[in-house]
């Protein structure tokens, strides 16, 4: 299948579609992207890639980093973190209040920002002050990167702008859903969001969900394969907010989005896809790489139905 030719294609029919959309102005920092900023990068398990556009260009991962967390959290709690987060899709927007005092304090999944704040707070039981860096250097493994960072200025914005995630993890603090500080477990999160990846380097990191769990070329296992499965099929649920039934009837694959632009999801036993823009639909995912997944599966026939 020729790749290059059909991102090329996506690439010019996604034109029209720049005039629609907007930037998550309730991030300052998220608010100063470039509206006109696009790439998609694809890398198969045998190591070809494939990219288009700006796929050099960083921008914070936002939501995606709620893969990572989730990965690691279910490595180390397996069934158990299911008592404190939930598996259901949300039907909600991803910071509702609403739901979550509805459902005492227990997320729906850990792919809202409630279920990743529970989480992270898990994690933070286990690696406690060393929680961030942990995180960091899972994402650097798993990318085969060792040059990912965060942006303090975004992670800045985010900390003096979050208030519904401050009341969020208080909800859940006064449900007894958070074992940690409240301050410790919220700047880890908000960090988590800040880091800065490429389309290339999160299309990398996403390799191992693509492949029953395993590193690619190094084969070593990440994670098992049931797990992987499991953190497959909440993407493909719940990875999109309270758009997520729509993303998997248009796109048909396991995706995660970022209110940051990304969009990344998982070819069983074939590839990983990362797809960037920065403008939001009304869910907050990123309108034209939403577009773009659509018409790369549309074409390409590569979709898990």
């Amino acid at each position: 299948m020729d790749f290059n030719t059909i991102l090329k294609e996506i690439q010019d029919e996604i034109q029209k579609y720049f005039t629609k959309g907007k930037l998550p102005n309730y991030i300052p920092m998220l608010a100063q992207a470039d509206e006109n900023d696009f790439a998609m990068s694809l890398v198969t398990l045998d190591g070809e890639e494939y990219h288009t556009g700006c796929s050099n260009k960083k921008f914070s991962i936002q939501s995606i980093s709620k893969v990572f967390t989730f990965t690691l959290a279910l490595e180390h709690y397996s069934k158990e973190l299911y008592k404190r987060v939930g598996h259901e899709p949300s039907g909600n927007p991803f910071n509702s209040l609403v739901q979550l005092e509805y459902e005492s304090g227990i997320p729906r999944n850990p792919f809202i920002n409630a279920g990743a704040i529970v989480t992270t707070d898990c994690l933070s039981s286990i690696y406690e002050n060393n929680v961030f860096s942990k995180i960091l250097d899972f994402i650097k493994k798993v990318s085969n990167d060792q040059d990912i960072t965060f942006d303090e200025d975004i992670f800045i914005s985010e900390l003096g702008h979050g208030f519904k995630n401050f009341a969020l993890i208080n909800m859940m603090k006064s449900y007894h859903n958070i074992k940690n500080p409240i301050d410790d477990v919220i700047q880890t999160y908000f960090k988590q969001c800040s880091i800065m990846m490429n389309t290339k380097q999160l299309a990398h990191a996403m390799l191992f969900l693509a492949n029953h769990g395993k590193d690619p070329f190094s084969k070593e296992p990440i994670i098992s394969e049931s797990k992987a499965k499991r953190i497959n099929s909440l993407m493909l649920t719940c990875g999109h907010y309270d758009a997520s039934g729509d993303f998997a009837y248009k796109v048909g694959l396991p995706g995660k989005s970022g209110v940051g632009g990304g969009i990344v999801a998982v070819v069983p036993k074939k590839m990983a896809i990362c797809v960037y823009s920065p403008k939001l639909n009304f869910h907050g995912n990123s309108l034209i790489g939403t577009k773009a997944l659509e018409l790369f599966t549309t074409k390409t026939g590569l979709s898990i139905f």
